[in-house]
């Protein structure tokens, strides 16, 4: 069930069946040559949703401001693509429908998907290296899909980049948070390990888009 507030944030869950199917994939996501790419690894790529399908519409570069990304802004960043038998699941579709419908997209919108392994390589590792931050979009959806070994990672919502979260939590397994990126601030607790001994990892969906029902 769909749960509102104020119009600028929901909360909502993938079905166990979408989560468990998309789970195996992030066990293949590489690292990449950026500042955070040891320890965020990721995968990228751009499709439309039409029809509730979703249409991949190929390779692309992704860059933010620097006056939104403090971190990485005005780099142009080259990520390896989702595979493909992951873009053409029921998971992902089930995904990228309840995205689009949430936000009442329409037709043909674009939709950004970052998939995303935060791996805990040391005591306190950033999942978000950025800070409070927005992304520079109408639509932004964090989709939880797995935790291991790990504490933290909670998901923080702020007013304004200059006050306190007023909404703090960690997402379960599938569990979905929307909000309107133009309206509200994000950012996430760092992770550590349980066992230090053994990798603890966060893995996770980030949806973008622009369009209605800002």
């Amino acid at each position: 069930m769909l749960q509102k507030h104020e119009n600028v944030i929901s909360m909502t869950a993938l079905s166990h069946q979408a989560t468990q199917q998309l789970m195996p994939s992030f066990s293949g996501l590489p690292h990449t040559q950026h500042a955070d790419g040891k320890y965020r690894l990721r995968r990228y790529s751009v499709v439309k949703h039409l029809n509730g399908h979703v249409i991949e519409i190929g390779p692309r570069n992704f860059v933010q401001s620097d006056e939104i990304n403090h971190f990485q802004g005005n780099v142009v960043r080259h990520f390896e693509p989702i595979d493909d038998a992951v873009l053409q699941s029921a998971g992902m579709e089930e995904m990228c429908n309840l995205f689009a419908e949430s936000n009442d997209l329409p037709e043909g919108t674009e939709i950004e998907i970052h998939q995303m392994r935060v791996v805990a390589i040391h005591h306190e590792t950033q999942v978000a290296p950025e800070g409070i931050h927005q992304d520079g979009f109408d639509h932004i959806a964090m989709i939880g899909i797995h935790r291991q070994n790990i504490v933290g990672g909670e998901i923080m919502l702020y007013a304004d980049n200059h006050q306190p979260p007023f909404f703090k939590k960690v997402l379960a397994d599938g569990e979905a948070v929307l909000l309107a990126d133009s309206k509200l601030w994000h950012n996430a607790t760092p992770i550590s390990p349980i066992v230090p001994e053994q990798e603890g990892h966060l893995d996770l969906f980030v949806l973008t888009a622009r369009g209605e029902k800002a």
